[in-house]
């Protein structure tokens, strides 16, 4: 039976004496018809009525400001990870005692070598995403009490403040043990911020065109390639290890100061308001419409029957997303992206930051080794990696084999780390297989490169398996299993460890 509403369209534009009462004919009928072109009431696929309702007196996106403004606060989001993990100098340098390096031990020359009896990585990287899981889950409930407006503005101002106090400790004197708990306790809250800034941001996304979701993770990309040249550039500076700690704590400031100001503006801009406004009328007027056009999902086939059974669900329960149904579109995606990311954090940087040039040179390179060779390729290469989704997305929506195929492959990557060099005493069981430089770069490259493509795949996959009203629900739980993937991996960091 046809609904109301079409019937008195096709009464409206078709002789009654006309056999409309298929939905084959009727749409014969109304192909023949002005209005349908000229109104797009009806254009015969939910993605061209998608598209003809985005275009009909969109606004334009001037100078690509918002594409701008999305990739700095994607850069935002990630500033407290990166610049944490990056400065391990300086908090190595921190857990010393007078003369004596905590857990250190003599070399076959008397003198001391560092051993990190603290496993700072290891708890940094597990402190770091324990909470993000956790705030990423609540985040799910508090999105519904609270404006998106005060957890994004409030997350940021919270992070601004934790890196100041991070800034002021490189002047405090404190013993390794305070210093270790305190910058402990600090990473736990400017993460649990990070949580919440994350997964609001990643609903907000789910609400703009997919090439917007590229870019803020191209931006959450750029964030640990930012990290890495100010490493750099202290280092190079030459200045004693307090003022290059000082210079280069405030920098993130700066940064998070910067993506405050750009998500107050996006309000004043007209594409951002048309899209982030527009989940009422318009995104239930538009899946009303689409229903008309659905293929027929009970028996599976994607080209059945169209289905013209009248909706007696209210408005309400319509814009309500399940979570459950959601969770059925999108288990591929997020599968994937739990993968990938418990490959990469039980690896980086707990094992690869431990690994050392193997080339008979200066002192001066040994420094630069790790800051080089660890963090900046693993940055450079992830930030390509996500960018590269901006113009190919492959394995598409429709792969359910290919895709966690590849993504499962880079667990290959454990145990070739695991026998790069990494010197005694971090080592004591395995052998070291890969001993040149050259190797440990080549896996780095691929590995980076791999992790940024496939985060950003999948993340932007997952919203085009859904409705538009499902899309912040989308985001929010796509943001949970990455936090999923985060902690498993940074769980598995202590594990893969102690086997070395």
């Amino acid at each position: 039976m046809l609904p109301r509403e079409l019937k008195n369209r096709l009464n409206s534009i078709g002789e009654r004496g006309e056999p409309w009462s298929t939905p084959q004919n009727a749409f014969q009928l109304l192909e023949k018809s002005p209005s349908f072109h000229t109104r797009g009431e009806f254009t015969g696929t939910p993605e061209a009525e998608g598209n003809r309702m985005a275009n009909k007196d969109m606004p334009k996106d001037m100078y690509f400001l918002v594409k701008i403004m999305f990739f700095i606060l994607g850069l935002g989001t990630l500033l407290p990870w990166n610049f944490f993990i990056t400065a391990f100098v300086y908090f190595q340098s921190r857990l010393v005692t007078g003369n004596t390096t905590v857990g250190s031990s003599p070399d076959r020359n008397g003198t001391r070598v560092h051993t990190d009896e603290y496993n700072f990585n290891n708890w940094m990287t597990l402190l770091a995403q324990l909470p993000l899981l956790l705030f990423t889950l609540l985040n799910s409930f508090l999105y519904q009490w609270i404006s998106d407006r005060t957890r994004i503005v409030g997350s940021l101002i919270g992070i601004l403040a934790l890196f100041i106090l991070t800034a002021v400790l490189v002047k405090v004197e404190m013993s390794p043990q305070s210093f270790f708990s305190v910058t402990m306790v600090t990473i736990w809250f400017i993460n649990s911020f990070g949580a919440v800034l994350q997964g609001s941001l990643f609903g907000l996304l789910g609400l703009l065109p997919h090439n917007y979701s590229s870019l803020f993770l191209s931006g959450q990309g750029m964030a640990g390639t930012f990290a890495a040249v100010a490493m750099l550039l202290s280092l190079a500076s030459g200045a004693d290890i307090q003022t290059s700690a000082l210079g280069y704590f405030i920098t993130p400031c700066v940064g998070i100061f910067i993506s405050i100001l750009c998500y107050l503006a996006l309000p004043h801009l007209e594409f951002a308001c048309y899209y982030l406004n527009r989940t009422s009328a318009q995104s239930y007027e538009l899946e009303k419409r689409a229903e008309l056009l659905l293929p027929d999902e009970k028996n599976g086939m994607p080209n059945g029957v169209l289905d013209f059974k009248e909706k007696s669900r209210p408005v309400k329960e319509l814009r309500k997303a399940s979570v459950v149904t959601v969770l059925r579109k999108i288990w591929l995606p997020a599968l994937c992206i739990v993968l990938t990311f418990t490959a990469t954090l039980s690896m980086f940087p707990a094992i690869t930051a431990n690994v050392r040039s193997a080339a008979n040179v200066k002192q001066r390179w040994n420094d630069f080794f790790s800051p080089v060779c660890c963090f900046l390729i693993f940055s450079v290469l992830d930030w390509l990696g996500r960018s590269t989704t901006s113009y190919v997305l492959w394995p598409g929506k429709d792969s359910k084999l290919l895709l966690p195929l590849l993504v499962s492959l880079r667990f290959v990557f454990v145990p070739l780390f695991m026998l790069c060099n990494i010197p005694e005493p971090d080592r004591q069981y395995l052998p070291v297989f890969f001993k040149q430089d050259a190797w440990f770069i080549i896996f780095m490259t691929i590995f980076s490169f791999t992790n940024g493509y496939f985060v950003s795949l999948t993340m932007c996959l997952a919203p085009k398996n859904v409705l538009p009203h499902e899309s912040k629900t989308t985001g929010v739980l796509m943001t949970f299993f990455l936090a999923l993937g985060l902690s498993c991996g940074a769980g598995l960091s202590f594990l893969f460890k102690a086997l070395l």
